[in-house]
């Protein structure tokens, strides 16, 4: 385990989760220019440490865990507290989480009872993933530069896209494994959502 820790990838990953709390400090004391700084800086951080995974052959269990959690909590929290500060309307915050909380616990559920191992992502729900990584640094931007027009029609998109696509896949998902649990005899094989 510690020695996974030591590879570059999985190190890139923990400081990604090193970046929340300074986030969350920048965000608070409403030094948006920081905290889009930082979130850009784990975005980069994100990709480097998947690129490095693959050319240095350095893919671990403990890596494929790791970042999906990181991303999440780096997402998760931008969402909760651009909403305590207003930035971010309640109704696309409380959407975000009860998708992901509805698919932790299913998938917590049907694995513990052995009914399901993994169920990979679909494309809706990599695009939900996309709409709200994009819409972040849009809600920042916008509190930047409050004056320019095409930033706040930007976010507005945002906000619309990550509503919509957040139904869009919690629905899908919720199709989709009732079909997967239906034929008979087969589990349902994939990566994490």
């Amino acid at each position: 385990m510690i020695r996974q820790l030591r590879s570059a990838p999985n190190i890139l990953t923990l400081l990604r989760l090193v970046f929340i709390p300074f986030i969350i400090i920048a965000l608070q004391q409403h030094h948006y220019a920081v905290a889009f700084g930082i979130f850009v800086l784990a975005g980069v951080s994100d990709g480097l440490d998947g690129l490095l995974a693959r050319v240095m052959k350095q893919k671990t269990a403990l890596g494929q865990l790791l970042d999906p959690i990181a991303d999440k909590l780096l997402l998760s929290t931008m969402f909760l507290v651009l909403s305590l500060t207003h930035k971010i309307p309640w109704v696309v915050t409380v959407l975000v989480f009860s998708r992901d909380i509805m698919i932790l616990i299913v998938c917590t559920l049907l694995y513990a009872t052995g009914a399901m191992k993994v169920f990979s992502p679909s494309w809706f729900g990599k695009a939900n993933t996309v709409s709200q990584i994009a819409t972040i640094p849009v809600v920042l931007l916008h509190e930047i530069f409050p004056a320019q027009h095409w930033v706040a029609l930007l976010r507005q998109f945002g906000f619309n896209a990550t509503m919509f696509l957040t139904i869009v896949s919690g629905v899908h998902y919720v199709i989709r494994l009732g079909l997967e649990l239906r034929q008979p005899g087969s589990k349902a094989e994939g990566s994490s959502v």
